[in-house]
C-alpha cells in the first residue's frame, strides 16, 4: 500500500526556507525556489468614508428631490392657474413674517400659530391619554377572556368603522361645550387601534409559557407582568402608534366644527379671513408635527420586540 505525504502550504513555506546547510543541492534548490511574495499589508480598520458618503447620499437626496419636486409642481400651479394660490416664494415670507412672533396675543380669537397648536397637542393628549388607560386594560381583558372576546367583538366590529366627527354631536350633547366634546371626540377614534392590537398580541402568546405559569401556580398579576406585557408590549405599541395618528388627524377637523383655539380653528378662521396663505403654512404645520409623532413612536416601537424583551 502506497502511502501519500501531504504538506500544508505553512510546512512548504518552511521548507522552502530552511537553512542551506541542512538540505542536500542546496545551492540548485534555493535557486530553482520561487521568492516568496511579500506579505500584503492588512487595512487598518476605519470607516470606509466611500460607502458612507455613498449611504448618506442615498438617505438625503432622494427626499430632498421629491420635496423639490413638490415646489416645483406648486410654482407651477400658482402660476398657470387663477385660483389665487400663492407661489412657495409668497408663502415662505409670510411664514418668516409669521413664526417672527408665534405666541402673541391679541384676543381671545386672535392668537399666534403657537398658541393653537399647543392647544391641539394639549386636546390630543387629554383623549389619547384617557384612551389608552381605558383601552390598553380592555385589550388585556378581551385577550385573555373567551367569554369577553364573545361579547364585545361584535360591538368592536359595529362601532370602529363610524366615523370619528360622527361621535362630536354626541359630545356637545352630553358635555355641553366644545372643549370637552373634542375630546371626547379624540378619545372614542383613538380607543380602537389599541384594544384591538392589545387583545391580538394577547391571544398571540404561546400557550406553553401559560401552561408553565399555570403548573408554577402564579398569581394573574405575576403572569401579566412576567409574561403577557413583555411579549404584548410590540402590539401594544403599534396600536398606540395607530391612535396617535388618528387622532391628530380628528383633531383639526373636530376644531374646524366647535371652534375656540387650536390649530383646526386657526385654519377656518384663516380662510374666512380669505388668507390663503396662512391655510398652506397651517397644512405643513399639521404635517410636521403628525411626521414627529409617527417618527417618535415608530423608534419607540422598533426599540422593542419579542426576542428583546425575551433576552
Amino acid at each position: 500500500m502506497v502511502s501519500a505525504v501531504f504538506h500544508s502550504p505553512l510546512e512548504a513555506s518552511a521548507t522552502s526556507t530552511a537553512s542551506p546547510s541542512s538540505l542536500p543541492g542546496t545551492a540548485a534548490a534555493v535557486t530553482a525556489a520561487p521568492a516568496l511574495a511579500p506579505a500584503r499589508a492588512e487595512p487598518k480598520p476605519g470607516r470606509d468614508w466611500r460607502g458612507y458618503g455613498r449611504g448618506l447620499a442615498l438617505a438625503v437626496l432622494p427626499p430632498l428631490f421629491g420635496l423639490g419636486l413638490l415646489v416645483l409642481v406648486w410654482m407651477l400651479v400658482a402660476q398657470s392657474t387663477g385660483s389665487g394660490i400663492p407661489g412657495p416664494l409668497e408663502t415662505w415670507r409670510q411664514a418668516v413674517e409669521l413664526f417672527s412672533d408665534p405666541f402673541y396675543r391679541k384676543g381671545p380669537n386672535d392668537q399666534g400659530v403657537g398658541w393653537n397648536l399647543l392647544a391641539s397637542l394639549e386636546r390630543v393628549a387629554l383623549g389619547f391619554g384617557l384612551a389608552a388607560a381605558v383601552g390598553i386594560p380592555a385589550g388585556f381583558a378581551l385577550g385573555r377572556s373567551v367569554l369577553l372576546g364573545r361579547m364585545f367583538n361584535p360591538l368592536i366590529s359595529l362601532l370602529r368603522p363610524v366615523s370619528p366627527l360622527a361621535w362630536l354631536p354626541i359630545g356637545l350633547l352630553v358635555f355641553k361645550g366644545a372643549n370637552p366634546a373634542a375630546i371626547w371626540t379624540i378619545f372614542i377614534c383613538s380607543i380602537w387601534p389599541m384594544i384591538i392590537n392589545t387583545a391580538v398580541g394577547v391571544q398571540r402568546v404561546p400557550q406553553d409559557y401559560l401552561n408553565v405559569a399555570r403548573v408554577l401556580n402564579l398569581s394573574e398579576w405575576k403572569i401579566l407582568t412576567t409574561i403577557l406585557l413583555p411579549s404584548v408590549l410590540p402590539y401594544m405599541l403599534t396600536g398606540v402608534r395607530l391612535a396617535v395618528g388618528t387622532a391628530w388627524l380628528v383633531i383639526v377637523a373636530a376644531e374646524m366644527l366647535t371652534g375656540g383655539v387650536g390649530i383646526g380653528f386657526w385654519v377656518w378662521d384663516e380662510w374666512n379671513n380669505l388668507n390663503v396663505k396662512n391655510i398652506i403654512i397651517a397644512i405643513f404645520v399639521i404635517g410636521i408635527v403628525g411626521l414627529l409623532l409617527e417618527a417618535a413612536l415608530v423608534k419607540l416601537a422598533s426599540a422593542f420586540s419579542y426576542e428583546d424583551v425575551k433576552s
